[in-house]
C-alpha cells in the first residue's frame, strides 16, 4: 500500500503537468496513470454496450420493464456477492480480478452466439439487461476495491480524482464511439468489441499488482517492516467472511448502503422518466413520418447514445477541474452533499413539466455529477476501512443495495402506472421527497466518517 511521501523538487515533467489537476508526488504518476487507463477501458467496454442494452430492451418491451428487471437483479446479486466473497477468500486479488473479468468477457461472446442462433429480440433484451446490470456494478466495485487496497487515505484523496478521470474519459469515449458504430456495425457486434477491451484490462490489473508487490525491492532501505507486511498481505487471499455480514456489523457501512439504496431509487425513477418520455417521442416521430427511415430500435439507441455522451462530457469537465478541488476545499464528507442538492433542484423543475429536452438535461447533469463527484466520493469513503471491507463489503453495497433501491423504485412505478395511472411529473415529486431522506443519510455518514478518523479505525 502506498504511503505518504514528502514532496520534493525532483518531480518529473509528468508529475508537474498532473499537478494542474491534483497533487502528485514523485514516483506516484506511473501507478496512478495505469489505474486511470484500467478504469478508462472498463468504462469504455461498458459504454460500448450500454446503448445496446437500451435498444434491445425498449424495442421489444415497455419502458417500465427496466425498473421491474432491477428487482430480478437485486435477487441475483445475493448469490453473486456470495460467490464473489468466496472466490476472494481463496484467490489473491490479481487472480480474483482476472477470473471475474474474463468470465464477463466470455459472456459477451455467448450473447453474440445466441444472436447468431436466432434468439428472439424480447428474451434477448431481457437477458442482456439483467446481465449488464450485474456486470457493470460488480466490475467497477471490484476495481475500486483494488484501488483502495493500493493507497493510504492521504494518497487516495489526492489521487482518486485523477484515477476517476479515467472512468469519465472512458465513458465519454465509449458514448461517442458507439454513436459512430452502432448503425454501421449493428448492436450485436458491439458485444465482441467490448469483450476484447475487457481482456486488455486484465493485463493492466495484473501489471499494477506486480508493480506494487515489487515496490519494496526498489525502495530498499526506505521500505519499512510495516510496509513489507502490508505488501506481503496483498499477495494473499482475503480473510473468510461474506460481504453482507461485514456491512451489517458496521453502522458506517449500513448508512452508506442505505444511501446507495435511496439514491438508486431516485436514479431508477429518473431513468423511467427519461425512458418513457424518449420512447413516446420516438413513436410520435415514426407516426409523424419524421424518423428519417430509422426503426424504433435505432431512434431509441441513437437518443440514448446522445444522452449518455452529454452526461459524460459534463462528468469529464467536473472530474478534471472540480473534484480534486472539492476534496481539498470541503473534504470527502462535504462532497457527499453536492449531488443531492443538484437532484433536488432538477426534479423540482421536472415536476412542473417533463419535456424531452428538460428531462435530458436534468438527467445528464445528475448522472454527470454522479459519475464524477459522487463516484469518487463513494470510493474515497472506503479508504479508512479494512481490506475485506474494501472488496467484499463494497461489492455487496455497490451491487445488492444498488439494485435494492431499483427494486423499490420498480414497486413504486408498478403501483403508479398500473393502479394510480400517475402522470410522469408525479414521479419527479416522489424523487424530491426521497432526496430529503438522502440528505439525512449524508449527515449520518459524515458523523460516522469523522468518528472513525478520530478513533483511527
Amino acid at each position: 500500500m502506498e504511503g505518504t511521501t514528502k514532496d520534493a523538487p525532483s518531480r518529473g515533467l509528468c508529475e508537474r503537468f498532473l499537478g494542474l489537476f491534483t497533487v502528485v508526488l514523485p514516483g506516484e504518476a506511473p501507478k496512478a496513470l495505469l489505474l486511470a487507463l484500467n478504469i478508462f477501458l472498463l468504462l469504455l467496454a461498458y459504454y460500448l454496450i450500454k446503448p445496446v442494452r437500451d435498444a434491445l430492451l425498449l424495442a421489444g418491451n415497455e419502458a417500465a420493464i427496466k425498473s421491474y428487471l432491477g428487482a430480478a437483479q437485486a435477487v441475483l446479486f445475493i448469490f453473486v456477492v456470495k460467490a464473489f466473497s468466496a472466490l476472494a477468500s481463496k484467490r489473491p486479488r490479481h487472480i480474483l480480478i482476472a477470473c471475474v473479468t474474463l468470465f464477463f468477457a466470455s459472456n459477451l461472446v455467448v450473447f453474440y452466439a445466441l444472436h447468431l442462433a436466432g434468439l428472439a429480440l424480447r428474451p434477448m433484451g431481457i437477458a442482456f439487461f439483467i446481465w449488464i446490470g450485474i456486470f457493470n456494478y460488480l466490475i467497477v466495485a471490484q476495481f475500486w476495491g483494488f484501488a483502495n487496497d493500493l493507497y493510504t487515505e492521504e494518497a487516495g484523496k489526492r489521487l482518486f480524482p485523477l484515477i476517476a478521470f479515467g472512468a469519465t474519459l472512458g465513458a465519454v469515449s465509449g458514448s461517442q464511439i458507439v454513436n459512430w458504430l452502432i448503425v454501421p456495425l449493428g448492436v450485436y457486434r458491439m458485444m465482441l468489441v467490448s469483450a476484447a477491451v475487457l481482456v486488455v484490462t486484465v493485463l493492466l490489473s495484473v501489471r499494477v499488482h506486480h508493480l506494487e508487490v515489487r515496490a519494496c525491492t526498489r525502495e530498499s532501505a526506505d521500505c519499512t517492516d510495516e510496509r513489507k507486511l502490508a505488501l506481503k498481505a496483498q499477495e494473499e487471499p482475503l480473510k473468510k467472511g461474506g460481504g453482507f455480514k461485514l456491512v451489517f456489523k458496521s453502522r458506517y457501512l449500513i448508512f452508506i448502503a442505505l444511501l446507495i439504496g435511496v439514491y438508486n431509487f431516485i436514479n431508477a425513477t429518473g431513468e423511467f422518466i427519461i425512458s418513457d418520455v424518449s420512447r413516446r417521442a420516438a413513436l410520435q416521430a415514426i407516426q409523424a413520418g419524421t424518423a428519417g427511415g430509422l426503426s424504433l430500435e435505432q431512434i431509441i439507441g441513437r437518443f440514448f447514445a446522445d444522452y449518455q455522451l452529454l452526461t459524460n462530457l459534463l462528468a469529464l469537465v467536473i472530474q478534471l477541474f472540480l473534484v480534486s478541488r472539492i476534496f481539498k476545499w470541503i473534504g470527502v464528507g462535504g462532497a457527499l452533499f453536492i449531488l443531492p442538492f443538484i437532484a433536488l433542484g432538477g426534479y423540482g423543475y421536472v415536476a412542473f413539466g417533463a419535456s424531452l429536452l428538460l428531462v435530458k438535461w436534468v438527467k445528464s447533469l445528475e448522472n454527470g455529477t454522479d459519475y464524477s463527484v459522487m463516484n469518487t466520493t463513494r470510493a474515497a469513503l472506503f479508504l479508512i476501512t479494512p481490506r475485506e471491507e474494501k472488496y467484499k463489503a463494497k461489492a455487496a453495497i455497490d451491487t445488492f443495495f444498488v439494485r435494492g433501491g431499483d427494486a423499490l423504485a420498480a414497486m413504486a412505478i408498478f403501483v403508479g402506472t398500473t393502479w394510480l395511472a400517475l402522470p410522469i411529473e408525479r414521479y419527479a415529486i416522489i424523487n424530491v421527497v426521497m432526496v430529503v431522506v438522502w440528505l439525512g443519510l449524508c449527515v449520518l455518514i459524515l458523523r460516522e466518517y469523522r468518528a472513525k478518523k478520530k478513533s483511527g479505525q
